[in-house]
């Protein structure tokens, strides 16, 4: 009963959120309210504030703002996947059937259904491909916007639409391409300057969320992405139980490193089918250009940014990567398809047991 509970889709960062669609930003040192708290910087500053005005927004229906959240999120959801099956051609067969099927127990997907602005961001993320794709540099802005708006990782539509003037608008001269892509990059990256300036509206500090993130969660500036792996990767949650457990129990507790080589595996088999398109046909499609490098950017932004506790979710925004998988040969589909399902199945069971934040 936990998944249809509001409070089975609440993890530590959902209060943040809810807490900026109620009230606002708010930053303060923590002693001044907790007087066993360390000398460092609370509030909610640290994260960013698109998902939870769309929360503010649909609270005025007249449902809680837990409710609205949920909403929000599952409303956003079945957009990611109705966006993705225009991408797909909007036919079904066994490439895209089994596309889907991969969509439904992506890696990191039990935070598509969890008050997170994962689905939200994912879904702007597709719509920026669709204008891409489509060639209407507004679309593609707006989609930039509200990814960047929501999370840190939304900033890969940035640099996606920087580099769409490389793949992307071939009709256009060389100089509208140029402006299309990067006006489309600059809209896209003001996602943030909003952010900023309502934090700066609440704290009257512009860098608010760096003095947090420096303060309370040793994170700045840019890192050295393979050691932060490793650091992600030997990161241990929760506590072990002492003595033998059973196999579901103990690869339950560790489940956010079978996750790592799972999403490996899935970047390295997008970027492989973009080289084979590429050398079968000279060319990739827009849209693959386009996933394919919000696939890499996803992927590699968690870790250059120094998230050791919250990068499994992150990469759930890889589901971008999707566009391509109907290239992928059936077997590798298969398989594919097997090995996200069971470790669905892991990470769901380490989310409804409360170990992941």
């Amino acid at each position: 009963m936990a998944y249809w509970s509001t409070a089975g889709r609440r993890r530590w960062d959902s209060e943040h959120y809810l807490s900026i669609a109620k009230t606002g930003y708010e930053m303060f040192w923590c002693r001044e309210r907790h007087a066993n708290f360390p000398d460092v910087m609370c509030g909610n500053v640290a994260w960013f504030p698109g998902y939870s005005m769309l929360v503010r927004a649909f609270s005025s229906t007249g449902l809680s703002y837990e409710m609205s959240a949920v909403v929000v999120t599952e409303v956003t959801l079945l957009g990611m996947f109705a966006v993705l099956w225009w991408l797909l051609g909007g036919k079904l067969s066994w490439a895209t059937g089994l596309t889907l099927a991969i969509g439904v127990v992506f890696p990191g997907g039990i935070y598509f259904h969890a008050i997170f602005p994962i689905a939200t961001g994912t879904l702007a993320l597709l719509v920026c491909v669709v204008g891409v794709k489509r060639g209407s540099w507004s679309i593609a802005a707006a989609g930039g916007f509200v990814a960047t708006a929501c999370h840190l990782v939304g900033a890969v539509s940035v640099g996606m639409l920087l580099a769409s003037v490389l793949f992307a608008w071939p009709k256009d001269p060389w100089l509208v391409r140029c402006a299309k892509g990067v006006g489309a990059a600059v809209i896209a990256g003001s996602g943030v300057l909003w952010a900023k300036w309502l934090m700066w509206q609440a704290t009257g500090k512009w860098d608010a969320y760096e003095i947090i993130q420096k303060s309370s969660y040793k994170q700045g500036g840019l890192h050295e992405p393979f050691s932060e792996m490793a650091k992600a990767y030997a990161f241990s949650f929760g506590n072990r139980p002492k003595g033998p457990l059973p196999w579901l129990v103990e690869h339950a507790q560790a489940a956010h490193q079978t996750q790592f080589w799972l999403n490996v595996l899935f970047v390295l088999l997008v970027a492989a089918t973009a080289v084979v398109q590429l050398v079968r046909h000279r060319r990739l499609e827009v849209e693959h250009w386009a996933a394919l490098v919000l696939t890499v950017g996803v992927f590699l932004t968690p870790f250059l940014a120094g998230a050791q506790m919250s990068w499994y979710r992150n990469h759930a925004q890889m589901f971008v990567g999707l566009i391509l998988v109907p290239r992928m040969p059936r077997w590798v589909q298969a398989v594919l398809l097997a090995l996200c399902a069971v470790q669905y199945a892991l990470l769901g069971a380490m989310f409804f047991s409360g170990v992941l934040v």
